[in-house]
């Protein structure tokens, strides 16, 4: 049950106070286990599914769910028991405000009450450990458990405010016009080519390489992903670009033309914004293109928050096979593992050595080519390799190839 704002609070005793400071304690700073298990509780279900596959999205509600526990713990540290005012900090308000802008209503922040629960259990065991005593132990439970039942629902209540609010101010203008329209097309909607191309000011009729540029840091800087949009189209050679704003962490962009920019060129013109990720989709014509070109970045983006990889930027036809392999990360581990054995531990120059000769069917002189080193060089390293292989490269040199390159996008995290 909430206390209402006009209800009297509940009074501990001095002995219940100093548990739940020292319990508060204990929150604020979280063992890894107990965050990893909020996360997962707050994005789990049929009714988180949209937000957990959206890697912006499942970035924001793990960022405001930490939040919410570490203001909560913060609150009762300084004044244990007393009701804690509603969370609007930034992390909360960003989170919030990239629902809306990915069309979503409060009904998002059931994350809340999901880590809620998780949070509960976690409270329960730490209020244990503190006490045996059955008098200062039902005190402390019931005044804790009204506290957070009462924290979560302000604060979600305080956050469907802002987030009604935002949504009325993106409702108006161009940006709103544009989003809407590009929601259209990507849902095949019947909306006509003219009227599509008017609304957005960009041609429908001819190749699209679309785009998803978006931040991993905490806080995004909406001037550094224009740069980037800039810097991509360039690297395109593109004369202009489509760009909407998906989110305050998320740019959607298209660019006109069949050939989608050198992952390595792009990189490098990325390299002073490293928090920026790029996932490109294929090249394709008219507005199926359009849309399927979008879906592919997508994608992309999706794999890449899966398997935490490092890669600043992905080309969809570059791992499109990694995208049906690594549909559940912890078997791509396994497989990784299984074929790779030892070699999985071996030194960068010997794995992609490996890779490449498998790429080059076999010639051990194309492949000393492609790497600018000698020959034997090459054959002494694919010795070392059958070393390590729980299988001679040559029996099983196809699956050793798929497992190399999933190696290459797996962070640390997969």
């Amino acid at each position: 049950m909430v206390q209402s704002a006009a209800s009297p609070w509940p009074t501990l005793s001095a002995e219940a106070r100093e548990l739940f400071r020292r319990g508060a304690e204990i929150v604020l700073h979280p063992r890894a286990e107990w965050i990893e298990e909020l996360h997962e509780a707050s994005l789990g279900g049929d009714s988180m599914r949209a937000v957990a596959e959206d890697p912006v999205l499942t970035e924001g509600t793990k960022r405001a769910n930490l939040a919410n526990l570490l203001h909560w713990a913060a609150a009762n540290v300084q004044h244990p028991g007393k009701r804690v005012t509603a969370n609007l900090n930034q992390e909360v308000l960003e989170g919030a405000r990239d629902m809306v802008r990915r069309g979503f209503d409060s009904g998002g922040l059931d994350a809340y009450r999901r880590a809620q629960g998780v949070a509960w259990r976690r409270w329960i065991e730490i209020c244990f450990d503190l006490t045996s005593d059955p008098v200062l132990l039902r005190e402390l439970l019931d005044v804790s458990s009204l506290s957070i039942t009462t924290f979560i629902e302000d604060t979600v209540a305080a956050v469907s405010e802002r987030m009604a609010a935002e949504r009325t101010e993106l409702t108006r203008g161009a940006h709103a016009e544009r989003r809407a329209t590009v929601t259209l097309l990507l849902e095949g909607a019947p909306i006509s080519r003219s009227r599509a191309e008017a609304q957005l000011g960009y041609p429908l009729a001819g190749p699209h390489t679309a785009a998803i540029v978006w931040s991993g840091s905490a806080t995004p800087s909406s001037q550094q992903l224009e740069t980037a949009a800039e810097t991509l189209m360039r690297a395109s050679d593109a004369s202009h670009r489509l760009t909407v704003v998906a989110s305050a962490a998320a740019l959607w962009v298209w660019l006109p033309g069949r050939t989608p920019p050198r992952a390595d060129r792009l990189a490098e013109d990325l390299a002073p914004h490293p928090d920026v990720r790029v996932a490109l989709g294929r090249p394709g014509s008219g507005i199926d293109g359009f849309r399927r070109s979008h879906l592919d970045a997508a994608a992309t983006q999706r794999m890449l928050a899966r398997l935490t990889s490092p890669q600043q930027i992905a080309r969809y036809q570059d791992i499109q096979l990694l995208v049906l392999l690594t549909g559940d990360p912890a078997q791509a581990g396994e497989f990784v593992t299984d074929t790779l054995g030892e070699l999985r531990h071996a030194d960068a120059e010997t794995r992609e050595t490996v890779r490449t000769y498998v790429h080059e069917l076999g010639n051990t002189t194309r492949t000393a080519e492609r790497l600018y080193t000698h020959r034997n060089t090459v054959v002494r390293r694919l010795a070392r390799a059958d070393e390590l292989l729980p299988r001679p490269l040559v029996e099983n040199a196809v699956d050793v190839a798929v497992a190399l390159e999933t190696l290459r996008w797996l962070g640390s995290g997969a």
